[in-house]
C-alpha cells in the first residue's frame, strides 16, 4: 500500500486515507468488482483515482453529473493528470479527436454521461481503449428504486462483455438497502467487496422546529453561529428575496440557482468560498463537488424532496469534524407547499401520452418517422402554443429524456433577460404616464423583485398570461423601454434542442415506458412521506429516524438533535411560567415573542402558559397582537 499513499501524498497533498478508502483500494487492485456506500464528503472519488494512478492505462468513469463531472476534470489537470470528459454539446469530430487522444495520448481519466455508450461508434471506440478500471458513480441511478433513476445506466452492463476482467468499482453516497440490492443485480457484479461506511455524523446536530417566522428563527441561528453557512430554497424566487431579507437585517449573503449564468454562479460561489459572505442561499443546483471543511450550519427554510437529497445536503456541514448545525424548518402549510411542489406536477400515462403526441405535432413528424431528427426548442412556447402546465411539461419530457425516446441537449433557460436601470419612482411615473403599458409592467415587477437589482431571466408568455396580453405585445413593450433607457435588455439564443431517438409512434412507445413511470411516480409519493414523518416525528431521536431510514440501526440517542435537546431540558413548572408572564404583562403588553425573549424560557413552555392563562381569562390578546392581563 506504499505506492498509493506516495500517489495520495503526492497529488491530493493528504498524509492517510480515511476508512474505508484504503481497503476499497485494495479490493480495486485485487480485481475484485467492488460496492462503495460512502456519505456525501467520505471521498469517494479518491477510491478509484488513486488505484487508476498506480496502473498502466486509462480509467473509465461513468456519471450523471456533467458538472461534477467538469470539475474532476479540471482537479486532475490541475494536478498534472491527464484526463477528459465528453460532456453533452462537443461535435462528433471533437469527440473523435477526444477519444484519440485517450487511446494514443497517455490520458489516465475519461468521464462520460451513461447516454454516451448509447452511441455504438463511441461504445466501439471505447472497447479499444486498455480501460485499467470502470468506476460508476452516483450509481443508485442504476434502480429503478433509486431517487434518480436514468435507464441509460442499465446499459453499463454492456462493458462487462468487453472487458470481463477490468474490475467495477460502484460508487453512491445514498442508497438504502433495497437499491444496494438492485444495484448489484443490475450491473451483473461478481461477487463483489461491499464496503459501507455508516450514515451516521456524530457531530452534526439534526434540528427540526416548527415555526410561522421562518425568518426571526433563522436571524437568531445566524448570529449564534457566524461561520460559514447554506440556507436551501425550493425556488429561484425564494432564493432571491431571501438573500435580500438577510441582508437587510445586517447579514453578508449571496444566492446561487441554476438560472445563473456560469459567470455569475462562478462569482457568487467564490465571495461564499473565500468567506466574504457568510451565507449562500441555494437551490439543490449547489452542493455537487463543494468540499468547504468550515460550514457550520446548514438550514432548509422548506421541505426537501426526499431524505436522500436532505442527507447530501447537511451533509455538507462539520466536515472538519467539529460540531455542526443541519436545520429544517416548517409549519403546517409546508406540507401543502411540498405536495404542490413535488406530486401535483408528476405526469401520468395520460399525461405523458398528450406531451409526446403534441411534441410530434410541434415539429410536424409524421408517424413512422423523427429517428434522429433534431430541432430547436422552446418550452415555454411549447407549452403556451397547447396551454400546457409548464412544470408538469417539463417533467413530462425529463422522463422522455432519461428513458432515451428524446434527448433533451441542455437544461432550459429563457431567451430574454431583463433589468430596470431607472430608479422605481421613475418606473412608477413612467406607468402614471403610460396606462396602456401598466398591466405588464406591474406584471414584470410583481413576478421579478430582484429585477431592479440584477439581469434576471425572462418568461414572456408567462407574463403575457400575467397581464392578459400576448406574448409579442411584451416584447413590443420591452424593446420599446430598452429604447428609452428604462431597461437593459439581452436577448439569448441558448433555447434547448430536442433530438428524437426513435421513430413516432405515439401509444406504443409510451406504453413501452410507462411502467418505469408509474414506479417512479409511486417512489417519489413514499420518498416525500418519509420527509413529512421526519419533520412531524416528535417522540424519536433525528439522527435515530435519519440512520432507519438508510437501514442502519444505532442503540443510543444522539443527544443533540432537538428531540434529545428537548428531552433532557429540565421542564419548567407551569405556574411558574405562568406567574412570570403575568409579572411580566403588568409592566405592558407584549407578544410572544417578546414575552419568550424577556423571560429567557423555552418557546414551547411560553407557548403553553399563554393558552392556560387565555383559557382561565387571566389575559387577552388585543388588536395589535399583544398579550395584556384582564
Amino acid at each position: 500500500m506504499n505506492k498509493a499513499l506516495e500517489i495520495l501524498k503526492k497529488y491530493w497533498k493528504h498524509n492517510a486515507f480515511r476508512h474505508p478508502q484504503e481497503e476499497i483500494i485494495n479490493s480495486v487492485l485485487e480485481g475484485k468488482d467492488t460496492f462503495a456506500l460512502m456519505p456525501t464528503g467520505g471521498g469517494k472519488s479518491i477510491c478509484f483515482q488513486v488505484p487508476a494512478m498506480m496502473q498502466d492505462g486509462i480509467c473509465l468513469v461513468v456519471s450523471p453529473l456533467i458538472a461534477l463531472m467538469k470539475d474532476q476534470v479540471h482537479n486532475l489537470q490541475n494536478k498534472g493528470i491527464k484526463a477528459i470528459a465528453l460532456t453533452g454539446g462537443i461535435h462528433s469530430d471533437e469527440i473523435i479527436d477526444l477519444l484519440d487522444n485517450c487511446q494514443f495520448g497517455n490520458y489516465k481519466f475519461l468521464y462520460l454521461s451513461p447516454e454516451r455508450l448509447q452511441n455504438d461508434w463511441i461504445l466501439e471506440r471505447i472497447k479499444n481503449l486498455p480501460i485499467n478500471l470502470i468506476a460508476i458513480d452516483e450509481a443508485h441511478c442504476v434502480s429503478q428504486w433509486g431517487h434518480d433513476f436514468r435507464p441509460a445506466y442499465l446499459k453499463i452492463v454492456q462493458l462487462k462483455e468487453f472487458f470481463p476482467k477490468v474490475p467495477f468499482l460502484v460508487l453512491t453516497a445514498s442508497a438504502t438497502e433495497r437499491v444496494k440490492e438492485d444495484i448489484i443485480v443490475q450491473l451483473k457484479l461478481d461477487n463483489p467487496s461491499i464496503f459501507t461506511k455508516s450514515f451516521y455524523r456524530e457531530n452534526i446536530a439534526y434540528m427540526v422546529f416548527e415555526t410561522e417566522d421562518k425568518l426571526h428563527l433563522v436571524q437568531q441561528i445566524l448570529t449564534k453561529n457566524p461561520e460559514p453557512s447554506i440556507i436551501y430554497v425550493t425556488n429561484r424566487k425564494a432564493c432571491l428575496e431571501t438573500a435580500h431579507q438577510l441582508e437587510s437585517l445586517g447579514f453578508t449573503a449571496t444566492f446561487y440557482h441554476g438560472g445563473l449564468g456560469s459567470k455569475e454562479k462562478t462569482g457568487h460561489m467564490k465571495l461564499w468560498m473565500e468567506e466574504k459572505v457568510q451565507v449562500i442561499v441555494a437551490t439543490n443546483a449547489f452542493g455537487m463537488g463543494i468540499d468547504k471543511a468550515n460550514v457550520r450550519t446548514i438550514i432548509h427554510l422548506h421541505l426537501p424532496q426526499n431524505l436522500e437529497n436532505y442527507y447530501q445536503e447537511t451533509g455538507r456541514a462539520g466536515r472538519n469534524g467539529e460540531k455542526a448545525f443541519a436545520v429544517l424548518l416548517n409549519n403546517p402549510s409546508d406540507v401543502l407547499h411540498a405536495e404542490a411542489q413535488f406530486l401535483s406536477v408528476l405526469p401520468d400515462k395520460a399525461f405523458l401520452n398528450l406531451v409526446f403526441s403534441k411534441l410530434c405535432s410541434y415539429f410536424q413528424i409524421a408517424y413512422g418517422e423523427g429517428i434522429d431528427e433534431q430541432f430547436s426548442f422552446s418550452l415555454n412556447q411549447f407549452c403556451a402554443k397547447y396551454h400546457l402546465p409548464t412544470l408538469k411539461t417539463y417533467n413530462a419530457l425529463q422522463f422522455l429524456d432519461r428513458q432515451s425516446v428524446i434527448n433533451l441537449s441542455q437544461e432550459f433557460s429563457e431567451k430574454v433577460s431583463i433589468q430596470f436601470i431607472i430608479e422605481s419612482r421613475e418606473v412608477i411615473r413612467y406607468m402614471s404616464l403610460n396606462p396602456n403599458d401598466e398591466e405588464i409592467m406591474l406584471s414584470i415587477l410583481r413576478t421579478y423583485p430582484g429585477v431592479y437589482d440584477m439581469q434576471t431571466s425572462f418568461n414572456a408568455a408567462l407574463i403575457a398570461k400575467k397581464s392578459n396580453s400576448d406574448e409579442k405585445a411584451v416584447l413590443s413593450l420591452l424593446q420599446k423601454l430598452k429604447d428609452k433607457n428604462i431597461v437593459e435588455l439581452v436577448a439569448k439564443n441558448n433555447d434547448a434542442t430536442i433530438t428524437f431517438n426513435e421513430v413516432r409512434e405515439d401509444e406504443r412507445t409510451i406504453n413501452r415506458v410507462s411502467k418505469h413511470l408509474e414506479a417512479q411516480n409511486k417512489l417519489k409519493t413514499e420518498q416525500l412521506r418519509a420527509v413529512l414523518y421526519y419533520s412531524n416525528e416528535t417522540k424519536t431521536c433525528r439522527n435515530k429516524l435519519l440512520m432507519r431510514y438508510f437501514g442502519e440501526t444505532i442503540e443510543e440517542d444522539c443527544g443533540i438533535c432537538s428531540h434529545c435537546i428537548a428531552k433532557n431540558k429540565k421542564k419548567q413548572n407551569p405556574a411558574s411560567v405562568s406567574e412570570k408572564i403575568v409579572e411580566l404583562l403588568k409592566m405592558q403588553d407584549f407578544n410572544s415573542r417578546d414575552i419568550q425573549k424577556l423571560t429567557k424560557l423555552p418557546k414551547d413552555d411560553v407557548i403553553f402558559a399563554l393558552q392556560r392563562l387565555l383559557e382561565n381569562d387571566t389575559i387577552r390578546i388585543n388588536s395589535n397582537n399583544l398579550y395584556s392581563l384582564k
